[in-house]
């Protein structure tokens, strides 16, 4: 069989260090081949090289062919033609992959006719449709959205329909459903199968999510610092791998053992109908004449000590929730921290209480500023919140570095000499040196990989106990959400539809919507090693 994405002996470099080391692959027609590996292990580099899309600080070596054309030979005209027509690319960040200052129905038609010769109003329909497909609500009126106003999920299907809107006969997709819940991750996966099928799509397939890549993928390959170490059929690779590595990467969680919660833990967070909503018409005259109301009448606790999780589709409130917590975003209700009337503290008094209640945002690369240094990262929060002399602010950062396990000696290199995992951490310790009350966790690990997953997971378990930190941890991932969180919330257009003890909710949820999600939670399964 003609494979429609073939691969020789691809390298590429970085000065003299090697980023993808003499790799080769193949996918063939109607083949779903999946890249697994570490953050830093070369998958998203290979799978631009596939569309000769490398930065040109970068130097690759080998041969790439991609339905039927040898990218080292194609003009622009022909490279032009192939992304987005023939060849499609879902990015792992939807919002850096489309543009701001176009609305979504705009850069979606633009996709259609750059590449067809066919009339606007047709290819409206075709996008409304698609949208519709996955997953897009009311999707005539999200045709006149602009990015920043939809979800990050909103914005990953919107990204999905992208790169299926001209049917093309390749699709690269590099985590393309990291921002999207459980229920509607399947979804999207079944659409593609279903594509893969009917029109014999090629699917290059990048994930940290090993339960779909066993449910989906016809064949893996695993990647470690740049090489291909083992590649097979995935029921062979899940069953029986040889690498030791692969052994590693593919173990499911530990049981989820979580810091013992003490009866008597103070509440550091209560919340009364809390109200969060956003203009979604205005009239000529600037005044506000309908408003979306993306939180509705939340109420919740949080004690000392204390996983609260939250759950819920994209778009269903997570994120508002969190930006009103922060004081981010307006919002109408009662908020208690600490004993305080949160939303009515203002100016010098506001800023000192931020101290109490920091947050772990979900891009460990984009958090990070690539100007500072690990240690002037660290320290920051300490600059805006104490005086301390240059000794005591160098120590206070030595310590916070030690607490989540990284050496103390790299404090002086800068975020894109670390792996995702270790960037994540650089960002807890950040939020950790200000001894918060409250840590808020929005999505922190779904740029990682399992194995560092867990590492995380069992640092946050670690730091909670060490110090009764209090965590709000938002997160489309429940194995995530199951090893770490005592109780649940699921949020369902902007409304609590359920909560509980987590365990409990996992094992007997009681809403449609939890029973759904929960039944849909990929089972890991333990691999059988060899000695």
């Amino acid at each position: 069989m003609n494979p429609l994405i073939r691969i020789e002996h691809l390298s590429i470099c970085h000065g003299q260090h090697n980023l993808v080391d003499d790799v080769s692959l193949h996918v063939d027609a109607g083949e779903w081949l999946a890249l697994v590996g570490e953050s830093g292990s070369g998958k998203s580099l290979t799978a631009l090289a596939c569309l000769g899309l490398l930065p040109p600080s970068l130097r690759s070596d080998g041969v790439v062919h991609v339905a039927g054309t040898h990218l080292s030979q194609a003009s622009a005209s022909t490279l032009r033609a192939l992304r987005g027509g023939r060849v499609g690319m879902i990015y792992q960040e939807p919002l850096s992959a489309l543009n701001p200052l176009q609305r979504i129905g705009q850069q979606l038609i633009e996709a259609v006719t750059l590449h067809k010769s066919i009339d606007r109003a047709l290819a409206r329909q075709q996008v409304i449709r698609l949208l519709r497909e996955v997953g897009i609500d009311e999707p005539e009126r999200r045709l006149r959205a602009w990015p920043h106003e939809l979800s990050g999920g909103q914005r990953q299907r919107v990204v999905i329909a992208m790169a299926l809107v001209n049917s093309p006969t390749v699709l690269i997709a590099d985590e393309p459903t990291t921002a999207l819940d459980a229920l509607l991750q399947s979804q999207i996966l079944d659409l593609l199968k279903s594509l893969q099928k009917s029109r014999q799509l090629s699917i290059l397939f990048i994930s940290h999510n090993l339960p779909q890549v066993r449910r989906y993928a016809d064949r893996v390959m695993v990647m470690q610092a740049g090489r291909v170490i083992e590649s097979a059929a995935t029921e062979v690779i899940f069953s029986a791998p040889q690498q030791a590595y692969t052994q590693k990467l593919l173990q499911p969680f530990a049981s989820p053992i979580k810091p013992t919660l003490n009866d008597s833990a103070s509440t550091v967070l209560s919340i009364s109908q809390l109200l969060v909503r956003y203009p979604r018409k205005q009239a000529w005259w600037g005044g506000i004449t309908a408003w979306h109301e993306a939180v509705k009448g939340v109420g919740l606790t949080l004690r000392a000590g204390e996983s609260l999780g939250i759950v819920g589709e994209s778009g269903s409130g997570k994120s508002s929730l969190a930006a009103a917590l922060l004081r981010l975003t307006p919002a109408q209700g009662r908020v208690v921290v600490l004993g305080r009337d949160w939303l009515a503290l203002q100016g010098r008094d506001l800023r000192q209480a931020r101290a109490q209640l920091q947050i772990v945002f979900q891009d460990p690369y984009g958090s990070l500023s690539p100007r500072l240094t690990v240690a002037d990262i660290v320290a920051e929060g300490l600059l805006a919140h104490a005086s301390l002399s240059a000794a005591a602010l160098d120590t206070a950062v030595v310590t916070a570095l030690q607490a989540v396990s990284l050496d103390p000696d790299t404090r002086h290199r800068y975020p894109h000499e670390f792996s995702g995992g270790q960037r994540q951490r650089i960002a807890l310790a950040r939020a950790i040196i200000l001894k918060p009350a409250i840590l808020i966790l929005d999505e922190p690990t779904s740029a990682l990989d399992r194995h560092t997953q867990g590492e995380v997971v069992e640092l946050l378990r670690r730091i909670q106990a060490e110090q009764g930190i209090a965590m709000l941890f938002i997160s489309h991932d429940l194995a995530v959400v199951r090893a770490l969180c005592h109780r649940l919330i699921v949020l369902r257009e902007g409304r609590i539809i359920e909560q509980g003890d987590c365990e409990r909710i996992f094992q007997a949820p009681q809403h449609s919507y939890t029973k759904a999600l929960v039944a849909d939670l990929p089972r890991e399964q333990p691999t059988q090693q060899r000695a």
